[in-house]
């Protein structure tokens, strides 16, 4: 089955899976899905501003993307669809939390740094992220190698930010 707007208005775990339709676009949907990131990491710390709170939202936005995914996964018949993309718009996010002065202009350049990061990790799946998408082909799993990636442009960049 082709996923279409008919499609991603038949039910709410549809439309969260596939980030509001950016999992639609023709072309790179992951790399399209991961710029949402940015949105969500900026409601996040408007809605809690300390970093605490911030975590108990991301693994919030986790858990929805858990169940999302898997309903999703199932009514296409897909465990791990290309357009979905609910994962690397919530493992992204995640990765935004570790920005240093996210609203100066150096933070712009980090975000950029972490956005190209992620999306290298993600494509790249290095143990154990492949082995992960592998074998866990379920809601969880398809959350959680993102989580993995995550991990890992978050280690590169507090890296880079030592190094810097």
């Amino acid at each position: 089955m082709q996923p279409n707007l008919k499609f991603l208005f038949a039910h709410p775990a549809h439309l969260i899976a596939f980030g509001f339709g950016s999992g639609l676009a023709p072309k790179a949907p992951g790399t399209v899905g991961t710029l949402l990131g940015l949105p969500l990491f900026w409601l996040i710390i408007a809605i809690a501003p300390d970093l605490p709170n911030q975590i108990v939202l991301i693994i919030a936005t986790f858990l929805l993307g858990v169940w999302a995914c898997g309903r999703t996964g199932r009514a296409l018949g897909v465990a791990d669809h290309g357009g979905m993309v609910w994962d690397e718009i919530v493992a992204f996010a995640l990765v935004l939390l570790f920005i240093p002065a996210v609203f100066t202009p150096a933070g712009w350049v980090w975000i950029a740094i972490a956005f190209g990061l992620f999306r290298l990790f993600d494509i790249l799946k290095p143990w154990p992220i492949r082995q992960a998408d592998a074998h866990m082909k379920n809601g969880f799993g398809v959350m959680f190698d993102d989580l993995l990636a995550a991990g890992y442009a978050i280690a590169a960049l507090k890296g880079l930010q030592w190094l810097v």
